[in-house]
C-alpha cells in the first residue's frame, strides 16, 4: 500500500468501516481477544500472588527470580498502559475527527514529521502509544502519521530526557544523542511505510461498538477503555513474560564476553533492549549500568528499547496483526541501529 494520497490522511480506510448487517468477524475476533488477554492477566496473578507457596513446594528456586521480575516489568507498564489507553478512548470518545485534518497536513509526507515533533509532549512509554496509535487511526489519521507517532511518543518525551539526564549526569551529549536518534527514526519509518507499506500487512483497528447511534460520550469512553486496557494488558504480560524469562535463563558472562567489541557490542545492547522490555522511563538507569559497553552502544540499547522490545511487539500484534508487527519491528530494529551508530559517531 503507497499511502501517497493526500486524503489518506482524512478519510477514513475502508477496514474502519463496519460491515452492514449482523456481527462483525472482526470485532467478534477482538472480542475474544480481549476477553483471552483478561483471562491471562488473571490466570498470571494467581500464579504471582501464589509464589510464595510453590517455590518451596516444588523447588522452583529461580521461579522467585521469574515472579520477582515479571512483577517488576508488568508494574513499570500498567500505569503507562493505563494512560495510553485512557487516551485513547477519550480521543475515540470526545474529539471529532476533523480535529485531527486541521492539526495534520494533509499530506502525509508532511504529516509524518509534524506527528514526530507531537511525540515530544506525551509523557508516557510504549505500553501508552500502541492503544494511542490505534484510536488515532481509527479517527482518520494516516498510519504513517500514527505510526510515527507511536514510536516518537515513548523515546524523545521531556520524562525520558529528563531520566537520561539524571543516568548520565554531566553528559548532555548523550540526551541530544538519544533525542536525535529516537525522532529520526520515528520519521524515517513513517516515510519508509508511505513508500513501502502495504494495506494486507496492517489490520486497521475496527470500528467499536460505543459509536452506535445514541451511545453516550462517557459511554463510550468507559466501553473504549474497557476493550483497549483489557486487549492490550493480556499482551503486556506475554510480552513480559518473554523479557523475565530471558533474564532468569542468560546468565551476565554471556553479556561480558560481547561487550568488547565496539560493533558487536552496539548489536548485542540493541538486542539486550528487545528482550528486557525496560519501560523508557527506566532504561536509562540500565543503560548507564553497562560500563564494559561503548557509548554507542549504550546510545543503541535507548534508541531501540522504547520503540522495539518484547512487549511492544506482543502489544503491535494485538492491535494491528502479527505480519505488520514482524515486518515493522524487524525494519525499526535495523532503521534504530542505524541511526543510532551514525548520530552516537558524530556527537559521542
Amino acid at each position: 500500500m503507497a499511502e501517497g494520497s493526500a486524503g489518506a490522511a482524512t478519510a477514513p480506510p475502508r477496514s474502519f468501516i463496519p460491515h452492514g448487517g449482523g456481527v462483525d468477524p472482526e470485532r467478534r475476533r477482538r472480542g475474544r481477544t480481549g476477553t483471552a488477554g483478561a483471562a491471562l492477566v488473571g490466570a498470571v496473578a494467581v500464579v504471582v500472588l501464589a509464589g510464595p507457596w510453590l517455590e518451596p513446594l516444588f523447588g522452583l528456586a529461580a521461579f522467585g527470580a521469574w515472579r520477582t521480575l515479571l512483577v517488576a516489568i508488568v508494574m513499570q507498564g500498567v500505569p503507562f498502559l493505563l494512560l495510553g489507553t485512557v487516551v485513547s478512548a477519550a480521543i475515540g470518545a470526545f474529539v471529532p475527527a476533523r480535529v485531527f485534518s486541521r492539526v495534520l497536513p494533509r499530506n502525509p509526507v508532511l504529516a509524518v514529521p509534524v506527528a514526530g515533533a507531537a511525540g515530544v509532549v506525551l509523557p508516557g512509554c510504549e505500553c501508552a502509544s500502541v492503544p494511542v496509535a490505534g484510536s488515532l487511526m481509527r479517527r482518520g489519521v494516516a498510519p504513517a502519521a500514527a505510526l510515527t507517532f507511536l514510536l516518537a511518543a515513548p523515546a524523545v518525551n521531556p520524562v525520558v530526557l529528563v531520566a537520561t539526564a539524571i543516568a548520565f549526569p554531566g553528559r548532555p551529549e548523550m540526551v541530544a544523542a538519544r533525542f536525535g536518534a529516537s525522532l529520526v527514526t520515528s520519521v524515517v519509518m513513517g516515510w519508509l511505510w508511505i513508500r513501502w507499506g502495504r494495506e494486507e500487512w496492517l489490520r486497521l483497528p475496527a470500528a467499536r461498538a460505543e459509536h452506535a447511534p445514541g451511545t453516550g460520550r462517557l459511554e463510550a469512553f468507559r466501553r473504549g477503555l474497557q476493550h483497549d486496557f483489557l486487549e492490550a494488558g493480556g499482551f503486556l504480560v506475554v510480552g513480559a513474560m518473554a523479557a523475565a524469562t530471558f533474564n532468569v535463563l542468560v546468565p551476565p558472562s554471556v553479556l561480558e564476553a560481547f561487550s568488547g567489541s565496539p560493533w558487536v557490542g552496539v548489536l548485542v545492547a540493541a538486542a539486550l533492549a528487545v528482550l528486557l522490555s525496560v519501560c523508557s522511563e527506566a532504561d536509562a538507569f540500565v543503560a548507564s549500568s553497562f560500563t564494559g559497553f561503548s557509548p554507542t552502544a549504550r546510545l543503541a540499547f535507548m534508541v531501540v528499547g522504547p520503540m522495539v522490545d518484547m512487549k511492544l511487539i506482543a502489544l503491535q500484534s494485538g492491535a494491528f496483526g502479527r505480519p505488520f508487527a514482524v515486518r515493522f519491528c524487524a525494519a525499526t530494529f535495523v532503521v534504530a541501529i542505524l541511526c543510532s551508530a551514525l548520530v552516537g559517531g558524530v556527537l559521542l
